[in-house]
């Protein structure tokens, strides 16, 4: 029912539906319009409905007074796990009434507040609440205003909470001394947080290296988000010799983080030992050709990377020559993104030569953004045609200089492949 505009006077019929229902696990009321007001309808329906286990009010401008009024009715709530408040408009008064409700809601398990105007006394008053709630494992709070303060309150709270396992921190401008503070909250933690999402924070390399000590210590952790900061070469050294301690983390997130070819072959140098890596995002960083070989340099025959993305790496047709030759070697390489890379036919050429020999690994290639223009397409569609242990299922070559010749080659290919194997590979133009 998301989008609908159905406003209050809708609200009241469906939330009186649901005061009779009892089959409906999950509802999506995003984007109607609804007001504080509205909100109104729940009181005596929501206490008595133990069946409803997921709300999602995101995108409804209820402020802090719907907060209030919501978080007074789910006080007294023992069915819904999962609450969605995004983008309506709290502040620091809506998420001290919602910290309230956690002190005494016992089945909340995710709490959704991303895009709201919270700042770091909001961020106090869920801290609080942390020290007293047993049941919460995800909070969300990208794109709020906690800033350094705000994650130095959070701190105090996770480090006494033993529930938590998913921190989104996305957007909130903590900057050095607040990661610095929250590193230190969560190796304190007695329980174990398996997801941190820190990016877009104003992280420098002073940052990373509180980044790097939690990452020696956490024993816990599985995803670690550092998108969109500003750690640098220096910054990535840390994070490197960091996960060259650790055994947990499987996903690595250092996009956008100005990290060139020095700080890339020190990133390499973890996947000599660590098999326990499978995804690494390097996207949006000038590591260069040089970047790119000193990556495929280690993972020809070393390392368990599944997902890599390269994209906006100004690697070039230099650097498709090194990850055409990595893929002749490497057996776990399933997922490859190269958008925006400069690549041009000459790189597209030097894949498909790749890919022509043996890849039974590789099931999905981004070539987005890459300059390519019929030559690279014909190339790739006769490596299509030629191999018929290729694995992959999906080829975009979206946003290049393709003319018909070149997408009618590929959709051939694509249909040969089809009649001689009866495998589908998706092509997108």
């Amino acid at each position: 029912m998301s989008g609908r505009n159905f406003g209050d006077d809708g609200l009241f019929f469906l939330a009186e539906g649901l005061g009779y229902n009892q089959n409906a696990e999950e509802v999506n009321f995003s984007g109607n319009g609804i007001t504080a007001v509205g909100l109104k309808a729940f009181d005596g329906i929501l206490q008595t409905n133990i069946v409803l286990k997921t709300l999602n009010l995101s995108g409804n401008a209820i402020g802090d007074e719907g907060a209030k009024c919501l978080s007074d009715i789910l006080m007294g709530n023992a069915g819904i796990q999962k609450l969605q408040l995004n983008s309506t408009g709290l502040g620091d008064e809506g998420a001290r009434a919602i910290a309230e409700m956690l002190k005494k809601n016992s089945t909340l398990r995710v709490l959704e507040l991303n895009n709201n105007m919270i700042d770091y006394t909001g961020f106090a008053s869920l801290a609080g609440a942390l020290l007293e709630n047993n049941a919460i494992r995800s909070i969300h709070l990208n794109g709020n205003y906690g800033g350094p303060l705000g994650a130095a309150s959070l701190a105090k709270g996770i480090e006494g909470n033993k529930s938590l396992r998913e921190l989104h921190l996305h957007g909130n401008d903590i900057g050095n001394e607040g990661i610095r503070a929250l590193m230190s909250g969560l190796s304190a933690h007695r329980g174990k947080i398996t997801l941190l999402d820190i990016g877009n924070n104003d992280i420098g390399s002073k940052g990373a290296f509180h980044v790097a000590e939690f990452i020696k210590k956490t024993k816990s952790l599985l995803w670690l988000n550092l998108y969109m900061n500003d750690i640098g070469d220096e910054g990535a050294e840390r994070i490197a010799d960091a996960l060259k301690l650790n055994r947990t983390i499987t996903t690595v997130d250092l996009g956008g983080n100005n990290i060139h070819a020095s700080g890339a072959s020190a990133i390499a140098s973890v996947l000599k030992d660590n098999s326990t890596i499978t995804t690494l995002e390097l996207g949006y960083n000038p590591i260069g050709p040089d970047g790119a070989k000193a990556l495929c340099e280690v993972l020809k025959f070393h390392g368990k990377i599944e997902t890599l993305k390269l994209g906006w790496c100004q690697i070039g047709p230099k650097g498709a020559e090194y990850i055409a030759d990595c893929l002749k070697y490497n057996t776990t390489l399933s997922t490859l993104d190269l958008r925006a890379n400069g690549l041009g036919d000459d790189g597209a050429i030097c894949l498909a030569r790749s890919l022509k020999i043996v890849n039974e690994a590789l099931t999905s290639l981004d070539l987005g953004f890459n300059e390519i223009r019929d030559k690279g397409a014909f190339a790739l569609a006769q490596a299509l045609k030629a191999n018929e242990d290729l694995a992959v299922t999906s080829l975009n070559l979206a946003s290049n200089f393709l003319t018909k010749y070149g997408q009618v080659a590929l959709t051939e290919a694509q249909d040969h492949v089809y009649e001689m194997s009866e495998k589908e590979i998706n092509i997108y133009f």
